[in-house]
């Protein structure tokens, strides 16, 4: 049985935290022998042990941090794992070298400074894993391993409770409200679609700006700023159409939770979302910060009912196909035993 230490410093949010703390337990459902260190964070802690996975938290500090470097040598030395997994840089550069294999798992575009002790590294989407080859990593030691997204169903949000009739067309978005996103490109093709609501789930340092914005164009009525929920699969039922205005993505987990949603899917031609979806066969896609083409493509799935459904549907096959906690977990299993001493 392989002996698994994950390392994850990551923030209270975020897409590569999220797909953590769905991998940890799913790999603890296989019997893995796992134990986690985290940056100290009790929700993520609690939410850890209920899986019954061994958590330990540590400050995951700056460069001076002492104690995370001692404790996690000290807890490296007890439980003496085969495979060490580090999320992203903070994480990775605590690693202590030892018999261990230490794998480094990116979700982006990271400065591979902070990888040099990994004997191995995994992008979540394939031209992450050709990038890391780009920068002159070995193709043997570079590997590419999908994220999963929960199958859950779920009741829509009543509309009621966030003001929104009924029978009004509504438009779903969520992310972290950061100029990467997009969403100031999306307020303003919701300008140009009259009569739909906006539902945003997610909070972020454009806040305020983003709503100001949403007032200027008159549009504030129709829009709801919904900050970060738990309830995203509710989120999902609620909604028409999913869009995905970003600029920069490296994946686009919002994307494959869509398609398991069975939602159609509308997404800026970003480098994630450009490698997940086929246009016209699994969403649309439109140029980035092409405003007139974004609202064009909402007002087209809003007038036509069976390409929506035609879309959801094959979006939903292509997340049965690649994208569900069985495909993945197995994907994972391979590679740890692919790559253990």
């Amino acid at each position: 049985m392989i002996r698994l230490m994950q390392a994850m410093a990551g923030a209270p949010h975020g897409g590569a935290e999220a797909f953590f703390e769905r991998l940890a337990p799913a790999l603890q459902r296989t019997g893995i022998d796992q134990r986690i260190l985290i940056r100290a964070n009790p929700k993520r802690a609690a939410l850890l042990k209920a899986a019954g996975i061994d958590v330990v938290e540590l400050p995951f500090g700056g460069a001076l941090d002492l104690i995370t470097r001692w404790r996690f040598a000290q807890e490296v030395k007890g439980f003496k794992p085969d495979i060490v997994l580090s999320w992203m840089n903070r994480a990775s550069k605590f690693v202590p070298k030892g018999p261990h294999v230490q794998v480094g798992r990116l979700g982006g575009y990271y400065d591979l400074k902070y990888y040099r002790n990994c004997d191995h590294l995994i992008g979540n989407t394939p031209h992450i894993r050709d990038w890391i080859v780009g920068q002159g990593w070995p193709t043997d030691r570079a590997h590419y391993v999908p994220n999963f997204v929960a199958d859950s169903v779920a009741k829509p949000v009543s509309r009621a409770t966030l003001d929104t009739p009924p029978g009004a067309p509504l438009i779903i978005a969520m992310g972290r409200l950061h100029p990467n996103k997009g969403f100031d490109a999306l307020l303003n093709a919701i300008e140009q679609v009259h009569d739909c609501y906006l539902w945003i789930a997610g909070e972020g340092p454009l806040r305020a700006e983003l709503e100001a914005q949403a007032a200027h164009l008159g549009i504030r009525p129709r829009v709801r700023f919904l900050g970060w929920r738990d309830d995203v699969a509710a989120l999902y039922a609620s909604g028409d159409i999913f869009v995905c205005p970003s600029r920069h993505e490296p994946l686009g987990n919002v994307v494959i939770e869509a398609w398991a949603a069975a939602k159609p899917v509308i997404a800026c031609a970003a480098q994630g979302p450009s490698q997940l979806i086929g246009d016209e066969a699994t969403g649309l896609l439109t140029p980035v910060d092409d405003v007139t083409a974004l609202a064009a493509a909402i007002r087209r799935l809003l007038a036509e009912p069976d390409t929506a459904r035609s879309l959801a549907a094959a979006g939903r096959k292509a997340y049965e196909d690649r994208f569900t906690e069985a495909a993945v977990v197995a994907r994972y299993l391979e590679f740890f035993d692919k790559v253990k001493r």
